[in-house]
């Protein structure tokens, strides 16, 4: 079988630090465009947008839409409706229901769709949703903290409506908790703190629930400094399992677990391949849900402006 001819669709870090390594790493497809407005890769074929890079008559499979999530559904939707199939960086769209059309025109046009959540391909992941498919798990505890000036510096959509603010790193972890938890969760309550110069929080503590009463509690920071924090403990009937590192690592009562390698991106493009050569899509939206639940639910407070 030919390698998926695949086109990313805005250059920017992400697509830089992950996509690109992830691609050159994974049999079955390969790069052969690029769209953006502000970047471009030496030896492939470059167009400003989407649209001109579909007008063109390049030959393409595939689109990666590694944009900001708002305005993405217009640029899946005229992937789809040209015979692509596409990959769409988390979170998959500004709103949740966006993506019912989108899953719809994937059917319609017998294209791949598939979300991704490059947190749950990290390696502790399976794992741990192994070991609690057999513990009962009694409470939960995600801590989830990163420096916003490390990770997104000067990218000023993260702090408009749709960018989701602290919750572009906190939905990690939710992708993470719906992934390994026997029974699904919701949102019982949240706090959120934005700032005076931001439509997105900087911080967030949320309270959730399954139907079990298995409570699971998360704080999530943006401003964090030093050393980085991406861990979920859960407390069982066999232990404590902790998750950390933003599962790369997994422990048991404080003792490590031997984990394959870290290998989130080429995961998703492996999995990509497979999706397109069973004709499936993957479009999972339980983990933007739960930050639209939060949003919701949430009370509010104004905090001091955010500057780069």
């Amino acid at each position: 079988m030919s390698p998926i001819r695949l086109a990313i669709v805005g250059l920017g870090k992400i697509a830089r630090d992950q996509h690109l390594p992830a691609l050159a790493a994974t049999p079955g497809i390969e790069l052969v465009a690029v769209a953006s407005r502000n970047a471009a890769l030496d030896g492939v074929a470059h167009f400003a947008t989407l649209a001109e890079l579909l007008a063109s008559g390049e030959a393409i499979d595939a689109v990666a839409l590694c944009t900001p999530p708002q305005g993405r559904r217009e640029l899946a939707e005229m992937a789809l409706r040209a015979g692509k199939h596409v990959i769409l960086e988390k979170p998959p769209g500004a709103t949740v229901s966006e993506l019912a059309p989108l899953v719809a025109a994937a059917q319609e046009t017998g294209r791949t769709l598939f979300a991704t959540w490059h947190s749950r391909f990290a390696p502790a992941v399976e794992p741990a949703r192994a070991f609690l498919a057999e513990a009962a798990p009694r409470a939960v505890t995600i801590t989830w903290k990163e420096d916003v000036r490390v990770w997104h510096p000067g990218q000023r959509w993260i702090w408009e409506p749709g960018g989701l603010g602290v919750f572009d790193p906190g939905i990690n972890a939710l992708s993470i908790l719906t992934r390994i938890l026997p029974l699904p969760v919701f949102v019982t309550g949240a706090d959120l703190a934005f700032p005076a110069n931001c439509a997105s929080p900087i911080a967030a503590t949320l309270d959730l629930a399954d139907a079990g009463g298995l409570a699971v509690h998360a704080d999530l920071d943006f401003l964090q400094t030093g050393p980085q924090t991406w861990d979920i403990a859960v407390e069982t009937d066999r232990g404590t399992l902790v998750l950390s590192k933003g599962g790369a690592l997994l422990s048991l009562d404080g003792q490590p677990l031997d984990l394959p390698p870290e290998a989130e991106y080429a995961s998703i493009y492996a999995h990509f391949v497979q999706l397109v050569a069973e004709g499936r899509s993957d479009v999972d939206l339980a983990p933007l849900q739960l930050v639209a639940d939060a949003f919701l639910l949430a009370r509010r407070t104004i905090v001091a402006p955010f500057h780069d």
